[in-house]
């Protein structure tokens, strides 16, 4: 498993996708600031240029989407020849998606799972026996709050979110005997393009103006007003990760404890409401 690395980097390997905007920009300048050594992984390399100059070396742009496993593979690969190690991999390539479960088609939701759940695998996959053999590393999923609630627009979303934190939970049971940690990141609205050209809409059908109309009429106006800061959120995730017992789920912004913390609740108020229907259904003792 070990590789003789061909270069030397500075602090921790990280290894970030989707790099060129919102949360992966802010996560790879506040790695960087600490004394990092970022392989920045974005679809157009090009968009980070500005942070190569300013930092030669400890920004290493590479084009990667995640949804394609062959390129998934040689970009870890590379990242291994290069530096030997991966210290923290970062799964933040995404987008938005708006609405309803009925107007969602098989092909838009089976391209928000390739994105969100297929890409995050394959990268975990890919990274996971370097990160065991040498006991240490961590990885950082980008959920949402939507990851544990959903409202109407968002199903397709959630769903992926969901799906990618259910994977998450067990993976960090699996791996915490080999020294691997696992960090479940559930923001809530923050000012990145998530809101702006960074998600695709289905198709509207009669029926759901009430219930969908709303939010497919406020997400985009939200744009460049939402009350998160990246750069907050970035140092959160790095504090998050340099913790004595790393999380397994940090909520990122106000929004999403409350609305986290709300879903719980009533989760816990039906469950007790039809504890006695639940339990009746084992077998007579």
């Amino acid at each position: 498993m070990s590789t003789q690395p061909t270069r030397t980097a500075a602090g921790r390997v990280w290894l970030v996708t989707g790099s060129s905007a919102g949360f992966g920009r802010a996560i790879t300048e506040a790695a960087v600031a600490a004394g990092d050594t970022v392989v920045a992984t974005a679809r157009r390399p090009e968009a980070l240029d500005d942070l190569a100059a300013a930092h030669p070396g400890r920004v290493v742009p590479v084009q990667l989407d995640v949804t394609d496993p062959d390129r998934v593979q040689a970009v870890v690969a590379e990242a291994l020849l290069w530096y030997g190690r991966i210290d923290v991999l970062v799964n933040n390539a995404g987008r938005g998606h708006l609405g309803a479960v009925e107007e969602t088609t098989d092909a838009e939701l089976r391209s928000l799972m390739d994105l969100h759940v297929f890409g995050p695998a394959n990268l975990v996959r890919a990274a996971l026996p370097h990160m065991r053999a040498r006991r240490s590393g961590a990885i950082v999923q980008l959920s949402s709050m939507g990851g544990r609630t959903s409202f109407p627009g968002v199903g397709a979303y959630s769903a992926t979110k969901f799906a990618l934190e259910g994977l998450s939970v067990a993976l960090a049971a699996e791996v915490r005997p080999h020294g691997v940690d696992v960090l479940i990141v559930e923001p809530s609205a923050f000012r990145t393009s998530f809101a702006g050209g960074v998600h695709s809409e289905s198709a509207p059908v009669a029926g759901y103006e009430e219930t969908v109309g709303p939010f497919r009429a406020s997400f985009a106006a939200s744009d460049g007003n939402q009350p998160g800061d990246p750069a907050k959120a970035a140092a959160a995730i790095l504090e998050a990760l340099a913790a004595e017992e790393v999380p397994l789920r940090l909520a990122l912004g106000g929004t999403a404890v409350d609305r986290i913390r709300e879903s719980l609740k009533e989760q816990e108020a039906e469950l007790d409401a039809w504890e006695h229907v639940s339990r009746a259904t084992d077998f007579d003792r």
